[in-house]
């Protein structure tokens, strides 16, 4: 069901995606009200440069709210109604989940329950909300589809996500509340996150430095552009899902529901080896950088490739930028900001 929407509630709209997600909403004039608490997880500098630029937008309105913080994000929801959320506020990381596990509870169940309440309580007409390739855990059936078993995370970022899901789904038979999530996979771009590997990498091969080569460059990304993945949001969002008359309970598809309720992979279905996007990198800057290979990292996954066929069939979009393309856009935004 297509809806007309007018004011946008984005959850960590000061993030790497929130902030894109943001600007294309306001360039499609809606009112968006961004939400970030500009926690120290990374640079604060990068996430208040990012907030300063939707600041000079009119239409844009920000509320500085932890949403783990209940009564914070209620007279959040309580000031203003709002006919979409999407919600993008989380901890991010796979490694970090290993040694702060509870900023992971906390922002990534904590606080979307607060959001779910907001949603069910206040009049919110639909729940959009970020799930990740994580979820697929130990699975090696490829390309990754939605319908695919997803039981078995191996890091506790990928468990929250996979709990988000759950919990969306709930939420979305008991109180008829609209949720789509979106597991979106490797998002790159400018004004990305420094802790991923497009920066560190970036960082390091300007600086004549090693980069650290996790699982010898054989773990394979289905990296997508941070231009696809606001794309595929909006159009998503423009998008509720209704009860799926066909959905059967004895052989259920974890992808749609008998309640409002849809998943889908936004990836570039087209997975490139750790390896071959050094390369690509190498190319772009002109510089051969200087490689540590390392064993695979407890928590990650060898491989992700997202199999996209329900999105297109629902919305009509796929995900289009080349690598090499968004790469290219990235290390130009990285020279201009650190002014290389």
């Amino acid at each position: 069901m297509n809806r007309k929407f007018n004011k946008i509630m984005i959850t960590g709209a000061a993030g790497f995606i929130g902030f894109h997600l943001a600007k294309k909403l306001l360039q499609e004039k809606f009112n968006v009200t961004g939400i970030d608490n500009i926690d120290d997880y990374y640079d604060t500098r990068l996430k208040q440069d990012r907030l300063n630029l939707l600041l000079s937008e009119k239409n844009f309105n920000f509320k500085k709210i932890n949403i783990a913080n209940n009564l914070q994000i209620t007279e959040a929801f309580k000031q203003d109604s709002y006919d979409a959320v999407i919600n993008l506020a989380a901890q991010a990381g796979v490694r970090y989940s290993l040694t702060n596990p509870h900023s992971y509870v906390n922002s990534n169940l904590v606080g979307f329950a607060n959001i779910l309440e907001g949603c069910r309580h206040y009049g919110v007409q639909h729940l959009v909300f970020a799930s990740s390739s994580s979820v697929y855990g130990a699975n090696t059936k490829m390309p990754f589809s939605v319908n695919h078993n997803t039981d078995h995370p191996v890091s506790l970022y990928a468990a929250t996500k996979k709990a988000n899901e759950l919990m969306a789904h709930s939420y979305s038979h008991l109180y008829k509340l609209p949720c789509t999530g979106l597991r979106f996979f490797t998002v790159y771009g400018p004004w990305g996150r420094p802790d991923m590997a497009l920066f560190l990498f970036t960082k390091a091969i300007l600086e004549k430095k090693p980069i650290k080569v996790f699982n010898y460059g054989k773990m394979q990304r289905d990296f997508t552009y941070i231009d696809d993945i606001t794309e595929g949001i909006v159009r998503v969002m423009k998008k509720i899902p209704e009860k799926n008359k066909e959905w059967n309970s004895d052989a259920p598809d974890s992808s749609s529901s008998f309640a409002p309720y849809r998943l889908y992979n936004i990836g570039n279905n087209n997975p490139v080896t750790l390896l071959e996007f050094i390369e690509t990198i190498e190319k772009s800057i002109g510089i051969k950088a200087k490689k540590e290979f390392i064993e695979i990292q407890d928590g990650d996954v060898p491989a992700t490739y997202a199999n996209i066929d329900s999105l297109i069939k629902e919305t009509g979009f796929a995900p289009k930028t080349l690598l090499k393309e968004g790469i290219k856009n990235f290390i130009t935004w990285y020279k201009a900001y650190y002014k290389i």
